[in-house]
Formats: structure tokens, C-alpha cells, sequence
């Protein structure tokens, strides 16, 4: 009987033991999901990111610690969030005395940076798009200073449109190829002179080529 009471308690323990990792386990994944750190962008100097390189906003509609973007907004402009009581974790780049979080109407908690709310663009695919940026006039990512980004995500073409010019300069050579008329004229010049050797002299040879 002892025994058997003894492999009960064991395998309680056992049990307990096994939920006890699980939690843990499961209470980290939610921190490595909200590491937020910054990246080299190439239309934008250096953002801040998420761990997978996803570019985050922020809505300048919004102050600090305070949330707009709900329902269908939320919808397209994900908000970063942690695990009640978990905390964003600083990666390279970033000064941890920045991040912070905010208590969405939802209850959930939003990451913050310099007390701006975070969130993502729905129509960025992968890491590196900044499809988002000057979306509405309002979105726009954020520095590891915490700065609001306005420059525009589009890349000036004009070294492109310059070649051109270049090109309609070649065009332009043609035009000296055209200078070769003026060696005609010369031609024709010189036909005066050979006026005599022809019989185009009218004086000379009235019925002669040219002259009726």
C-alpha cells in the first residue's frame, strides 16, 4: 500500500515538473517575438525593426502612450505587442531606457519606443519593405534616437532620367553628319567653277545644259 502511494506522489511530481517547463517555455516565446533592434534600410538610413527585419511605424496622429489605431486601422497597421507581463527586449542598436509598453482599449499591451506605440504595415511582405512609409501622411518608421523618418521610401530616378540627356547628346552628333551638306554646297560651288569644262556657260553655249 505505502508503495503504491509512493508511485502516486512520484508521478504528481513528474507532472508538475513537465507543466512547469511548458510555462516556461511557453512565456519565453512571447519575449523573443518583441525584440525590437534597428537595421540599415537603403531609402532610409538606420529604423527600428522587429527580430525578423519587419520595419515598424508609428501613427504621428498619435501621442505618446496613447493608442488611435483600432478595429480596421489595427487591422492593416498591426500593433507590436508582448504577453502580459513580459517586456520588449533591446536588440543591437537600441537603448533600452526607450522601450516601454501601453495599455491598449483591448487590454493588450502595446510595445512603445520613446513612448511612441509601434506597429507594422500589413502590406510590407518581407524584410527591408518600407511600403508603409508617408502612408496617409502619418506613418511613418522611427530611428534608434527615436526621431519620426519623413523621408520618402522612393528612391530619386534622376541619375536614370540623366543618362538620357546623355543619349540625346549622341542623337546631337547625328546633326553633325548633316554637316556633310555643307560639303555639298561646296560641290556645288565648285560646279560653277567647272562651268566651262561642262558647257554650262550659258554666254558661251546658249543651247548647252541647263540654258534653254
Amino acid at each position: 500500500m505505502e508503495l503504491r502511494v509512493l508511485r502516486v506522489r512520484l508521478a504528481a511530481l513528474a507532472t508538475g515538473a513537465a507543466f512547469a517547463v511548458a510555462t516556461s517555455v511557453a512565456g519565453a516565446a512571447p519575449t523573443a517575438l518583441t525584440v525590437v533592434h534597428s537595421a540599415q534600410n537603403t531609402a532610409l538610413g538606420k529604423i527600428l525593426v522587429t527580430a525578423s527585419g519587419r520595419t515598424l511605424y508609428h501613427d504621428s496622429a498619435e501621442h505618446k502612450n496613447v493608442v488611435k489605431c483600432l478595429g480596421a486601422c489595427a487591422s492593416q497597421w498591426p500593433p507590436l505587442t508582448v504577453a502580459a507581463g513580459a517586456k520588449p527586449v533591446p536588440g543591437p542598436g537600441i537603448t533600452a531606457s526607450l522601450l516601454g509598453t501601453v495599455k491598449r482599449p483591448d487590454g493588450k499591451l502595446q510595445v512603445t519606443y520613446a513612448g511612441l506605440p509601434l506597429y507594422l504595415f500589413a502590406g510590407d511582405a518581407k524584410a527591408g519593405d518600407v511600403k508603409g512609409q508617408g502612408q496617409g501622411g502619418i506613418w511613418h518608421a522611427l530611428t534608434p534616437t527615436g526621431a519620426v523618418v519623413t523621408k520618402s521610401a522612393k528612391a530619386s530616378s534622376g541619375s536614370t532620367s540623366g543618362s538620357g540627356s546623355t543619349s540625346g547628346s549622341t542623337s546631337g552628333s547625328g546633326s553633325t553628319s548633316g554637316s556633310g551638306s555643307t560639303s555639298g554646297g561646296g560641290t556645288s560651288g565648285g560646279g560653277g567653277t567647272g562651268g566651262t569644262t561642262t558647257g554650262t556657260n550659258c554666254d558661251t553655249n546658249p543651247g548647252g545644259y541647263g540654258c534653254m
